[in-house]
């Protein structure tokens, strides 16, 4: 979901942060009215670092990632997730990465607006607890499905041509990922389910997952 430096004009990087700036600033009452999301931030920003890092990969045009976007969202919840990642990428670019702090907002978009995407439909059916296989499988296939059509919006966008076929390399390399992380999400999930008893587990966890396993 990585797009490279000087890949776009000033003038579309400059929308791209007015429009990231937007969406942040429409969530962001939400958010400063519950400073128990404060923490949760944080600890999103984190844990999508740490599987940010944990694996890059480049491929065609782009970069495979392990973003581990559902285990983060299911943890801690939509709004943690959204402004975790903004603040996981700007952390990133200051300690490994600066030049990509060029193109923070393009990155962060292309992983906010699948976001919104999935928890305003998908994610609206996931209820309390810890979810399924097939339903972790639904959300990590659609959200990846939109993070390949955002990359591939910019990389329409550019000023270098790219063939869809070296986008379409890039997109299919996030079939493992597909597979791979609801796997990590179920067991993250179980984890922090045994831990629901803790009060610092019900502090920094998304409510939701207070309940799992209760029954």
């Amino acid at each position: 979901m990585h797009i490279e430096p000087g890949f776009l004009s000033d003038a579309k990087i400059m929308a791209a942060n007015v429009a990231a700036v937007g969406l942040l600033a429409a969530h962001a009452p939400a958010l400063w009215r519950r400073p128990a999301l404060w923490l949760r931030t944080l600890l999103a920003a984190v844990f999508f670092s740490v599987f940010m890092e944990s694996f890059h990969l480049p491929v065609g045009p782009s970069e495979l990632h392990f973003i581990g976007a559902m285990p983060v969202y299911v943890l801690f919840g939509l709004l943690p997730t959204l402004f975790g990642f903004a603040l996981g990428l700007l952390m990133q670019g200051l300690l490994f990465e600066p030049q990509d702090l060029v193109h923070l907002a393009v990155n962060a978009l292309s992983l906010i607006v699948p976001l919104l995407a999935v928890h305003h439909t998908l994610g609206r059916r996931l209820g309390e607890g810890t979810p399924g296989l097939a339903a972790l499988l639904r959300l990590d296939g659609a959200y990846y499905a939109g993070v390949t059509l955002m990359v591939g919006f910019w990389l329409a966008s550019g000023e270098q041509a790219v063939s869809l076929a070296e986008w379409g390399r890039f997109a299919a390399s996030y079939l493992g990922v597909v597979a791979l992380e609801p796997l990590v999400t179920i067991a993250l999930v179980r984890g922090a389910a045994a831990l629901r008893s803790q009060r610092w587990a019900r502090v920094c966890l998304d409510e939701r997952l207070t309940l799992a396993g209760a029954a």
